[in-house]
């Protein structure tokens, strides 16, 4: 998607904002606790992806963390 194409461009520069609606279309609505967006994945093992507000941009590892969960979603439909 197009949203994939963006992140992988610049994990750098991703909005948080733009993150979390990504996860949200993909993972559906967080739950939120203090600072942290908590997403649930639908496989078993480390089941969540946790967000964590860090000024106006993502961490990058949370952005690759975000791609890899999109991946292996998009591998198992």
């Amino acid at each position: 998607m197009k949203e994939e194409a963006k992140l992988l461009a610049n994990p750098n520069n991703v909005r948080f904002a733009d993150l979390l609606t990504i996860c949200q279309l993909y993972f559906g609505k967080p739950r939120i606790s203090g600072s942290h967006h908590i997403f649930k994945t639908p496989w078993q093992g480390d089941p969540r992806l946790n967000l964590q507000r860090d000024g106006i941009n993502a961490k990058p590892y949370q952005v690759r963390d975000v791609l890899k969960a999109i991946k292996k979603l998009q591998e198992e439909t």
